[in-house]
């Protein structure tokens, strides 16, 4: 009665399996935020955290800008291209885990009176995005994509003064134009030297009155295929005491004799010392006999 099975090595002498396929990459895109949530409506502040403006700005260059570039270039025509401060956003890592999905976020910060301002990405509208430091680069534009697909109200070339902001996937970081996004969502930004104007604060009050941040994140998942080959005249016995009674053996369902059957549950991967490394287990019992053979494929993720 077989308990172990190699898997099919060819060629002879290979170290490459036949019934093994190894380093299979898949996209993955799921919500990014807790318990794979797509979208969050609840914001918290936090007390430790401070803001020292210059130094997140310098942080924010020195991570995402070249060792020539010292501000920030947004995109269009105006006075506000090259602005002296940015407000930013950056994912927290278990939140990110590998990058976020371009073209799958939206964003709405609250304005004065009644206006609602909903932000995108452009990473539709071009199939060869800039590459710098800190990675992929696409416009931040105003837009939605509540229709399953991205609609862009304004391009980033077209905003007056000057483009909405840069979005940074492979990093999750979002960087908005401080002085364009001061005049369309009255943020009142304080700009003295030397005085801390509660900017941030504006800028989390402007978030949370809209409650509204969906993302997807995405990741890459390498897997390895174990094709576990069950031939029909294999496997066909069970070394469970209930399979046979009796001091012969003799096999407990008495239509078992010349026609055994057996139900496979579970799948051990065991080393060259016989080790068990890992068990898959079916969803449901498969039937094992004579007259059938059956593939299991245990697929590893990591």
């Amino acid at each position: 009665m077989a308990i172990y099975k190699d898997f099919n090595i060819q060629p002879e002498n290979s170290l490459v399996s036949s019934d093994v396929v190894t380093n299979v990459k898949d996209t993955v895109s799921s919500g990014m935020w807790a318990d794979g949530a797509s979208s969050i409506s609840a914001y918290f502040t936090s007390s430790t955290q401070s803001g020292s403006s210059a130094a997140i700005y310098r942080q924010l260059t020195n991570t995402l800008l070249g060792p020539t570039e010292e501000k920030f270039t947004f995109a269009g025509s105006g006075a506000n291209i090259t602005p002296k401060y940015v407000y930013a956003i950056s994912i927290a890592r278990q939140q990110l885990r590998e990058k976020m999905d371009p073209g799958n976020w939206e964003i709405h910060i609250s304005g004065s009176g009644s206006n609602r301002f909903k932000f995108i990405d452009d990473s539709g509208a071009t199939t060869n995005p800039t590459v710098n430091q800190g990675g992929r680069v696409f416009n931040i534009v105003s837009g939605s994509i509540a229709s399953g697909t991205a609609v862009t109200k304004t391009s980033a070339a077209s905003q007056p003064g000057g483009g909405m902001g840069l979005f940074y996937p492979d990093l999750g970081i979002l960087v908005l134009n401080g002085p364009v996004l001061n005049a369309s969502a009255s943020l009142s930004t304080t700009t003295t030297s030397n005085l801390e104007g509660g900017n941030v604060g504006k800028f989390y009050q402007a978030i949370r009155g809209e409650d509204k941040f969906q993302a997807r994140r995405e990741e890459v998942i390498t897997s390895q295929h174990y094709f576990c080959r069950v031939p029909n005249k294999e496997f066909n016995f069970s070394s469970n005491p209930t399979f046979t009674s009796g001091s012969n053996g003799d096999f407990t369902v008495s239509s078992f004799f010349k026609n055994p059957k057996t139900f496979i549950t579970q799948v051990g991967l065991y080393n060259d010392n016989n080790e068990l490394l890992a068990i898959a287990k079916l969803s449901k019992p498969l039937e094992k006999s004579y007259s059938k053979e059956a593939i299991v494929k245990v697929k590893l993720d990591f």
